[in-house]
């Protein structure tokens, strides 16, 4: 497994840094088809992944794979407009980099955003899901490995992973939207397949509501980092066996056509945790 050393964090840090000069409230990653809410920072500066020192590529349509630092609801925020994932060949410690370095620029608030599966029989496609907790079916975890004492804690309580007063506030301003936020658990696996009818109906057994290839390696490394969390997945796609065959397009279209609602809630969302 490739690891991520203390420098080489610093030293993107320093790069980035340069670029986003001003002090940073929020963190926020923007899964697929919903990187549009960048469009709406002010005083905005962007910088490719590809230009930051040790900081992987994202390969994945959907993923425009660059930071963008700005101003929303007058919150200073660093946004992820696309992530990496384990399936692209990355390592975790690689995949989790982005949070490292949002925790090395001062961030202590993350909001984490995914396109998702529904397991739960009673969501539908363009529901928005607040997520109350995770199961990590991806075989391995992002602290693995040797520990940096200066990251946090080597074994992490997960008890409140995903904290509680934030979900408070999404809830409320989901209800002063009247955007309905359906609630549940997620699962992470590693994919690139979409996972088969019988694995859809094992991950009902064990307490799903909706699954993907992503977050739950970047929540962990926050929690381990000392964030505040907060979880959201818009719902794509009906799991294997329940609808149609499954393409990355129809995900990306539905992720589409609930973006201006998804905006709107995050930038809610913004507004209330500024508030504080």
């Amino acid at each position: 497994m490739s690891q991520i050393t203390p420098q080489e964090i610093e030293g993107a840090a320093n790069f980035l840094r340069a670029k986003v000069n001003f002090p940073l409230q929020l963190g926020i990653i923007l899964g697929s088809g919903l990187s549009g809410l960048a469009d709406r920072a002010e005083k905005s500066i962007a910088v490719p992944y590809g230009t930051i020192p040790h900081f992987p590529q994202s390969t994945v349509e959907g993923h425009s794979g660059k930071f963008v630092g700005g101003f929303i609801e007058e919150t200073s925020v660093l946004m992820m407009q696309g992530r990496v994932h384990f399936y692209e060949g990355y390592a975790m410690p690689q995949v989790a980099m982005g949070v490292r370095l949002m925790a090395a620029l001062g961030v202590r608030t993350l909001i984490v955003t995914n396109a998702a599966g529904a397991v739960n029989p009673n969501f539908t496609p363009g529901d928005f899901m607040l997520i109350q907790d995770h199961l990590n079916f991806m075989g391995v975890n992002p602290l693995i490995g040797k520990h940096y004492s200066e990251w946090g804690e080597r074994f992490v309580d997960q008890s409140d992973t995903y904290t509680p007063e934030l979900m408070a506030r999404a809830r409320g301003v989901g209800k002063a939207l009247n955007v309905t936020l359906r609630e549940g658990v997620y699962a992470a696996l590693t994919g690139p397949t979409y996972e088969t009818p019988a694995e859809i109906r094992m991950l009902r057994t064990l307490g799903a509501d909706a699954c993907g290839m992503s977050t739950v390696p970047e929540v962990i490394v926050a929690r381990q980092c000392g964030m505040r969390v907060l979880g959201l997945s818009i719902i794509t796609n009906m799991g294997a066996g329940m609808a149609s065959p499954l393409h990355h397009s129809e995900v990306v279209e539905i992720a589409e056509k609930r973006k201006v609602d998804f905006q709107n809630l995050l930038s809610g969302i913004i507004k209330s945790i500024n508030a504080e």
